[in-house]
């Protein structure tokens, strides 16, 4: 049948359209430069030339009402012809792109140009080979196969650093891959509603044609541009294109313009999409930034140093939209690989995030000491030897000599570089990310995914939730179990032949057509399961409660469609109630409405009594009902619906816009208390965040009694506390002065006793998380996460140290406003959430413990080695390679470590605990001392205890010694069984507890040994290795299980005794200002980037990494949100010479840039991030 009709409707105009735009009434062109137009200019020029909407879909060959037949050769002409509704991603980088940018590392290159030049020395004979006057350091001839081997060394540093590279870029190319599989799994989540072959169907953003019918409503982002066809009460939120925050209102004659990537903030309608993709408004804007193209590029090579400048303009247009300025999701890419580039905007979020700022510090601490202690080291070696060859020698400078001087100086030059290459903690940035992304790719398991990767950390160091009720704590099930009908208050569903049949048709007709058409109660999916609910809950509910009287709402559905409805006024968190108006047979007006009771009631005049006839319904009527019938439902947790009608006359037709006389003056139908109940896991969930420290405070809209009822059950308040449960009204009466200003004491005084927030607006929310989150009351900090679902909870999730937004029930804006969506809605997954953060922060402390106990030795042993015996006893390759094991492999170990229950027991890190903490100093110190003790013992006694040849003071090339391979080996065991030691960091004594359940773990330290072992008896020359027999390699291995029983040594000095150790890797005090230090931060940056522009090292490279890591990981950082933010509609040029302004970091998304309400000067964009957010 819905064939048919579509087919008669355009065989019509079949024959006039063939010559048009392939086989469609208009071009693409034509429907680009429409969408273009605004308000009224574009209603004109639709008269013009086309007629009307009906029009144009006829020209699109489409239904109003049917939609597209939804064939498939048919979408896809549709889609050659006007394009698919997704812009292509830029490309990634390829491996060999990331290998060169692995390579760009400052200490690689100096290592790389030492090793060329040791290379070319080995192989340049000087005539005067056989010069005895040359200084062979402390004697000892070379053997002439040896200096033939000279070049090895240089070969083999070499090749440890294509090892490095290799590993740093299969890395980055990986985690890259990693975070597109995830910002792909994002976008496949989003859907649109869309009407095909009459059906309404559910398709993903990508699938959208030109032609479809959509389906729009409160809460959605739009996907593509549109006409509007039919609806009521649509309004759009269209800051994100315009900059103007006012909410434009949409209808056919006066502005039908829907454009892609706004707002539905209320009510819901149809429309026509017109343009998709690259031709949508957003597209257009998108590509003149240059999404794939070469723009970027070029801007990637300009500085990488206005990391953060771009981002306080965010934060002004976030002050000029308000409440509503939230994100944009850009069209669905390909394979969401806008993710890179554009993802980065979302810097504005908050300060740094704790642990990077920690991390930041602390890495250029080290950095600096190992700088010093490296060129200290190089120093003394020419020093010493220059001093010892030419002053106490008197050795003569030959000419013929020179190379054999060079070479020794080049040979100092590599031990310097060598010391730097291991005192600074590359491995740190790679420790973060693979943790990070690890704990990312397991929270997917447990119903959490992460948008903005930094979020899973903040975390762990939640201190408040502030959490919705419905559908988080409760199963958002709702079925209506009491109801007052007819003067009776009924405790179950009232048996259908009690209820009188006028009072009956007026409740089953009030139901059914003043509620969303899309609601409906479908059978169950299985035998035996409960219907499905589908659509709005509570209205689900009430139709439910239809359905329990006998009586179906679908007749009265298809009798009056959703076209005739005369008029709607949508449920908003103002109105609280929802009211639909209908126009009778005999040209009267009807309205029916429903909603918060207590706030219904307040506008009925009447009630029907047991006869279904209306009587007067007074004041004092009113508060006894509210005593005898209301509060008793609220006690036992029940939301009390009010359900009420009013019958207009025909003539004067009333002002329907002047709501305040429309809705009052009510009947009262019938009052109906519904049940949500707890979901079965949430009371324990709870009870493990209050024992991990954390308060779990209930913000609703439903009545006070309710929620108090309900957060008894969840045991969030236990009876006989001291707390408050507060409603909105309250709350604001106490938090505001005689001006109405909200003051920061007022909150202080009551944030930390209130629990249960009741009928507050999204407004409160969003004060009392701001009021928690800048409060001094305590000492530290409080970190907050909040939950969300409605479009409004936008500000507040945005406000939020973490926001989460429910994955089921939660809208698109609430989506993009969120950093976790929680993919079952429910309250335990916040649990594993705190989980997993808690446990990154351990991952990354076990990470450093154990990589600054080898730094700290290694580098003693290279410099003292270096100073005492002018070499260093662990060579440049050996170096190397005890680099990869502590950087790539410990991180990779240490980072994987599963959570457990534990992490859970203990209160959370507040944001300035040091990463260092005591115990950690402590084990770290000790250890070192353990270390240092026995390699110099077998540095300076080894040859004796061992019976070998002294490897000390060996000449240039001499073959690789035993005594030295000895210490070489015992120094690996040491690092890994220390590795093992490092699994705890709070000072427990079974370190080998669940060390079974980590299979990364033990893989790598098996390997590590096995490689080690190869090492050391076939790796020779280049790795200055000799074999070892038996009984060496078993002193190797007791000395490093030795380490083992140290660590139990450690364990038992208390920690408290230790009064001298100082933490590192703290953020001070002012740090913790979000104001100042959101430009203190990325001067932070800027200050040590300018430092070391004089010896400029890898660390740095660490940190740039440590940034764009943390930023490529914002791949998901706005789940999508470039565009989000062209917060202003100047002129398009001038937009792209902004954007060429504000030189962009490599990743950095335009989003930013475009984001200012004005143009923004290069120099006004340095100074902006001063700011403040607001």
């Amino acid at each position: 049948m819905g064939d048919m009709t579509n087919s008669d409707f355009y065989s019509k105009n079949q024959r006039n359209e063939s010559s048009h735009g392939g086989e469609f009434g208009c071009t693409m062109e034509e429907l680009r430069s429409l969408m273009e137009l605004r308000g009224t200019e574009a209603v004109v020029k639709i008269k013009e030339t086309y007629g009307d909407t009906e029009a144009i879909c006829r020209r699109l060959k489409t239904s109003p009402v049917e939609g597209l037949p939804g064939t498939a050769p048919d979408l896809e002409k549709r889609k050659q012809i006007f394009g698919q509704n997704f812009i292509p991603p830029k490309k990634p980088k390829t491996f060999l792109q990331l290998v060169w940018e692995a390579l760009q590392d400052v200490t690689l290159i100096i290592l790389e140009i030492a090793a060329i030049i040791s290379l070319g020395l080995s192989f340049y004979h000087p005539p005067g080979e056989s010069n005895e006057g040359c200084a062979t350091a402390q004697g000892g001839a070379e053997d002439e196969g040896e200096a033939e081997a000279g070049w090895i060394e240089g070969a083999a540093i070499l090749l440890s650093v294509i090892c490095v590279v290799l590993v740093t870029a299969f890395n980055d190319w990986s985690k890259e891959k990693q975070f597109r599989g995830l910002q792909s799994r994002i976008e496949q989540e989003q859907k649109f509603t869309v009407v095909r072959a009459g059906q309404v169907v559910q398709i993903p953003v990508a699938e959208i044609v030109v032609g479809d019918i959509a389906q729009v409503k409160y809460g959605d982002l739009l996907p593509a541009d549109g006409l509007f066809i039919q609806g009521n009460d649509l309004k759009i939120d269209e800051s994100s294109l315009t900059g103007e925050s006012d909410q434009v209102r949409k209808s056919v004659d006066k502005d039908p313009m829907l454009l892609s990537g706004t707002h539905v903030m209320e009510g819901s309608g149809r429309m026509v999409v017109t343009a998709v993709g690259v031709n949508s408004q957003t597209g257009i804007i998108f590509t003149l930034l240059g999404a794939g193209g070469e723009e970027e590029e070029k801007k990637d090579k300009k500085g990488k140093m206005q990391d953060g400048n771009v981002d306080a303009s965010q934060s002004k247009a976030k002050q000029q939209d308000g409440a509503a300025a939230m994100e944009m999701q850009p069209l669905k890419s390909a394979e969401g690989g806008d993710a890179d580039d554009k993802k980065k905007a979302n810097m504005h979020k908050k300060e740094k995030s704790v642990l990077q700022g920690k991390l930041t510090k602390l890495a250029v601490q080290i950095g600096k000491a190992g700088l010093v202690m490296s060129a200290i080291t190089v120093i003394i070696l020419v020093l010493y030897f220059t001093v010892d060859t030419f002053v106490v020698n008197k050795k003569p400078w030959l000419p013929e000599c020179t190379p054999v001087y060079v070479q020794y100086f080049v040979k100092f030059f590599i031990i310097g570089v060598t010391v730097l290459v291991v005192a600074v903690p590359e491995g740190l940035p790679l420790a973060v990310t693979i943790s990070l992304a690890y704990s990312v790719k397991k929270m997917m398991k447990d119903n959490n995914l992460v948008r903005h990767l930094d979020a899973c950390e903040t975390m762990g160091n939640a201190t408040a939730i502030c959490s919705d009720k419905t559908g988080t704590l409760t199963t958002n099930r709702m079925t209506v179990v009491q109801a007052y009908v007819g003067d009776v208050h009924y405790k179950e569903i009232p048996d259908p032949s009690s209820i009188n049949a006028k009072t009956m048709e007026l409740l089953v007709n009030a139901i059914a057509i003043n509620s969303a058409y899309t609601t409906k109660i479908l059978p169950p999916e299985k035998e035996g399961a409960l219907p499905r609910q589908v659509g709005n809950k509570t209205e689900c509910g009430l139709l439910g409660f239809v359905l329990d009287l006998k009586q179906d709402y679908e007749p009265v559905r298809s009798q009056m469609p959703e076209e005739k409805l005369y008029k709607v006024y949508t449920f908003n968190s103002v109105r609280k109630s929802m009211s639909t108006v209908i126009k009778l047979p005999d040209e009267s007006f009807r309205m029916y409405s429903k909603g918060a009771s207590e706030i219904v009631l307040k506008k009925c005049c009447k009630i029907l009594n047991g006869a279904g006839e209306p009587r007067v319904f007074r004041p004092r009527d009113r508060d006894e009902m509210v005593k005898k019938v209301i509060e008793p439902m609220a006690c036992d947790g029940l939301r009390t619906i009010c359900v009420a009608y009013r019958d207009f006359p025909s003539s004067p037709e009333p002002d329907w816009d002047n709501e305040n006389d429309i809705l009052n003056d009510l009947t009262c139908i019938c009052v109906v208390g519904i049940e949500d109940p707890v979901r079965p896991e949430v009371p324990e969930a709870i009870r493990k965040c209050q024992r991990a420290g954390i308060t779990v405070r209930m913000v609703t809209g439903d009545n006070i009694n309710t929620a108090r009822a309900i957060a008894i059950k969840c045991g969030i308040i236990h009876p006989g506390e001291d707390f408050l449960c507060l409603e909105g009204k309250e709350f604001n009466r106490r938090i505001r002065n005689e001006k109405g200003e909200i003051e920061q004491e007022r909150i202080d005084k009551i944030w930390p006793k209130l629990r249960v927030l009741a009928r507050s607006s999204p407004t409160d929310k969003h004060t009392l998380v701001k009021g928690i989150i800048d409060s001094t009351h305590t000492e530290q900090r409080q970190v907050v996460a909040v939950t969300g679902d409605g479009t409004n909870d936008g500000p507040a999730l945005k406000k939020a140290d973490v926001g989460f937004a429910m994955g089921i029930a939660g809208t698109d804006v609430a989506k993009e406003a969120s950093d976790i969506i929680l993919t079952d809605d429910n309250f335990s997954s916040i649990v594993k959430a705190v989980m997993w953060g808690r446990n990154v922060y351990d991952s990354i402390s076990k990470f450093l413990q154990f990589q600054l106990t080898v730094n700290v030795v290694a580098v003693i042993v290279a410099f003292t080695g270096a100073c005492i015996t002018q070499d260093s006893p662990l060579k440049a390759v050996q170096m190397l390679w005890v680099n990869l094991i502590m950087d790539t492999f410990a991180s990779l170990a240490l980072a994987t470590e599963p959570p457990t229950e534990t992490l859970l027991l203990r209160k959370p890190y507040g944001r300035n605990k040091p990463l260092i903490s005591r115990t950690m100093m402590k084990n770290i110190l000790g250890h070192a001392v353990y270390q240092l003790t026995l390699i110099f013992t077998l540095l300076f006694v080894g040859e004796k205890m061992f019976q070998i040849d002294s490897g000390r003071n060996a000449p240039l090339h001499s073959p690789p010694s035993e005594h030295y391979t000895i210490i070489f080996n015992t120094f690996v065991m040491m690092q890994l069984f220390n590795e093992i030691n490092a699994r705890k960091i709070h000072g427990e004594r079974n370190v080998f507890d669940g060390i079974f359940r980590n299979p990364i773990f033990c893989t790598i330290v098996l390997g590590t040994f096995a490689i080690q072992i190869v090492i050391v008896q076939f790796g020779g020359k280049p790795f200055s290795c000799s074999p070892l027999q038996l009984d060496q390699w078993m002193w190797c291995i007791f000395i490093g299980l030795g380490e083992l029983v140290w660590g139990q040594v450690i364990a038992t000095i208390p920690t408290s005794r230790l009064k001298f150790l100082k933490e590192a890797g703290r953020l001070t005090q002012k740090e913790e200002i979000p104001e100042e230090e959101l430009n203190e931060d990325v001067e932070e940056i800027d200050h040590a980037e300018r430092e070391l522009r004089r010896g400029q090292i890898l660390w740095f490279r660490g940190l740039n990494r440590i940034q764009t890591q943390i930023e490529v990981v914002n791949t998901f950082k706005s789940g999508a949100s470039f565009q989000g933010a062209l917060r202003r509609q100047s002129s398009v040029t001038s937009q792209s010479q902004d954007v060429a302004n504000l030189s962009s970091p490599s990743r950095v998304s335009l989003s930013n840039a475009l984001s200012s309400p004005t143009s923004l000067p290069p120099a006004a964009a340095g100074h902006s991030r001063r700011e403040g957010v607001p």
